[in-house]
Formats: C-alpha cells, structure tokens, sequence
C-alpha cells in the first residue's frame, strides 16, 4: 500500500467572507516541492472570486487521468518493442448530472495522439489493444466511477 499527498490551503486574507464574496484561489502542494495555484472552475464560479489561470479541480481529474493512461501506454508499448518519439492527449471531461442526479464528471475521452519511429511500428490492432491494457492498469481509472473512453487521434 502507498500512500499520496497534497497539501491544499487557502486563506480568507482580508475578505468579509460570510457575504460569499470570497476568491476561491488557493493552492496546491505537492511532496517532490511542485506549488500550483488552483481555484474553482470559472464555470461553477465566476471571475473575479475564481482564477480563471490556475488549476481547477475538474481539469486535474480530466489530467490525472490522462497522464495515468500514457505513462502505463508509454511502457507498455517499450515492453512490446515499439518506440514513441511523442505522445499528445487532448482529453475532455463532461460534467452533467449522474445516474443518481448528482452533479458529476460523467465522461471523460482520451483523445491521444501518438508518434511512432523505428524498424517495428505497431498495427491498429496493436495499438487498440494497448490502450485496453493501459487503461485496465491505470490507477485513476480503476479508482473513479466515471466512464473512460479511449478515442486515439492521428
């Protein structure tokens, strides 16, 4: 068992606060010394009380899932003999009202792009079944409810 950290604080500073009228900026720390500054979604709370440049939660979950699948993909395919020179994912999240009418990241679609370089480049197959390998491995993945999609992109 292992066990992963974050520190997220926030401070009221000089706001009134109990009028609601309070910036939602705060910040993350990571163990390896990473500090992100993060806030709500400037779709779930407006500019000015959220920061529209730093991390939001959703975009971090849609993020940790993306670089869960790659790294897992990105060995894999190197178990398998085949080289990547580079691998871009756009991944998306949706958020909409679950089953239960929760509000929810219901969907979340990995859209990566891969680049392949020497003498063994896998076949679409290959491929396909690599991202099946790397998402059943994925530890985000395995952790959340919601629907994973693996949608590769040339």
């Amino acid at each position: 068992m292992h066990t992963y950290t974050a520190t997220v604080s926030w401070s009221r500073g000089e706001q009134a606060f109990t009028d609601g009228k309070y910036s939602r900026a705060h910040r993350w720390r990571f163990d390896g010394g990473v500090d992100v500054p993060a806030s709500s979604s400037p779709l779930v709370v407006r500019p000015p009380l959220s920061d529209e440049a730093a991390v939001d939660p959703e975009e971090a979950f849609v993020a940790a899932l993306s670089s869960c699948h790659m790294l897992f993909f990105i060995d894999f395919a190197r178990r398998a003999g085949f080289r990547i020179d580079r691998y871009e994912d756009q991944a998306e999240g949706v958020m909409a009202e679950d089953a239960e009418g929760r509000t929810a990241i219901t969907v979340v679609t990995l859209r990566p792009a891969i680049a392949f370089s020497g003498e063994r480049l896998p076949t679409a197959e290959e491929i396909d079944a690599l991202h099946h390998k790397s998402h059943e491995a994925c530890f985000i993945a395995n952790s959340v409810r919601s629907e994973v999609r693996i949608e590769p992109r040339d």
